[in-house]
């Protein structure tokens, strides 16, 4: 067991280096480079060569890419070109946002998806199968930024019960800044509910025909302790791979949704660093995502383990 925890970590540090190394390589690739786009087309080529030594700019790809690595081990990611702070700053302030965001959004999908997953299975071609299939395709077919809209439309235009954008901090109070996340966590939740619920319903359809399950019934147990104790328990791995997926989609994903209701998060975050090619905290924004894809995966693959006695056995 500690061995098969050792491997799967060792490529955790091995995955996290190379994705680095691709990301670094790529961002330097881009066309111009950060003291020309500070400097203007109207620098003269002296005053240009002083800033690119200035930052570094001149030196070996290879040496940057140590130099930006032992930074990222040490906590320090570089200076944002745009906003001339450290660009570890602005990250864990925009991330107070969009991770509470995501974490409400998961916790509401979850809520929906497993229980109405679940009863569509045991009741294949009632009224929960119905009720499920149709809240499925409805969810996946709306986009995320259209619902906003219209629960910015219901809720806040028209009956005036939540705010309708903007985000006050956390030193306003825990209740105010949850009443900001509240409509955005709802309209990322649905999309991803329609397709979590299609997943459980299909594991769990498809563990209700294994043997233990039969043998459960035989014994006297009613459906619902067969579902619930036993049924659901089991088809846990493929929606749990699913939940991983989202809540990496959320946090990178949610930036038309931050924009609509004007929140300060690390997905709009990334969208002006593009636009104003802050390449420094460009490259961590994504090497954050991408170390979170990682991790997350990481996490799963060890969940997948304590859930599954046979999985520990094998490895």
């Amino acid at each position: 067991m500690i061995t098969l925890l050792a491997r799967r970590f060792a490529g955790l540090i091995l995955t996290l280096l190379i994705v680095s190394l691709l990301i670094f390589a790529i961002m330097d690739l881009l066309p111009g480079d950060a003291a020309s786009i500070m400097l203007g087309t109207s620098a003269s080529p002296e005053t240009l060569a002083s800033l690119r030594h200035e930052l570094g700019l001149d030196q070996p790809l290879i040496l940057r890419y140590a130099q930006w690595l032992a930074g990222v081990f040490s906590g320090d990611l570089g200076q944002s070109y745009t906003y001339g702070v450290p660009a570890a700053g602005l990250i864990v302030e925009r991330l107070a946002v969009t991770l509470p965001l995501a974490l409400m959004a998961i916790v509401l999908s979850v809520a929906i998806a497993l229980p109405l997953g679940a009863l569509a299975a045991s009741r294949r071609g009632g009224v929960f199968d119905i009720i499920a299939t149709l809240f499925s395709q409805i969810s996946i077919a709306v986009p995320a930024f259209w619902l906003a809209l219209l629960l910015i439309i219901l809720f806040s235009t028209m009956l005036g019960l939540m705010p309708a954008g903007g985000f006050p901090g956390w030193s306003a109070g825990l209740l105010p800044a949850l009443q900001a996340l509240v409509m955005p966590a709802v309209a990322l939740a649905m999309p991803q509910a329609g397709v979590l619920t299609r997943v459980a319903r299909s594991a769990v359809l498809d563990i209700s025909h294994e043997d233990f399950a039969r043998t459960a019934m035989a014994k006297g147990l009613s459906r619902n302790a067969v579902l619930w104790r036993h049924i659901l328990p089991n088809a846990l791995i493929p929606i749990l791979t699913v939940i991983g997926l989202q809540f990496t989609f959320l946090v990178a994903g949610a930036v038309l949704v931050e924009n609509v209701f004007n929140l300060p998060g690390l997905g709009r975050l990334a969208l002006q660093a593009l636009s104003q090619r802050d390449i420094i905290v460009m490259q961590d924004v994504v090497l954050f995502f991408a170390s979170l894809v990682i991790v997350m995966n990481f996490i799963v693959d060890l969940s997948y383990l304590a859930i599954d006695p046979r999985l520990r056995r094998t490895g």
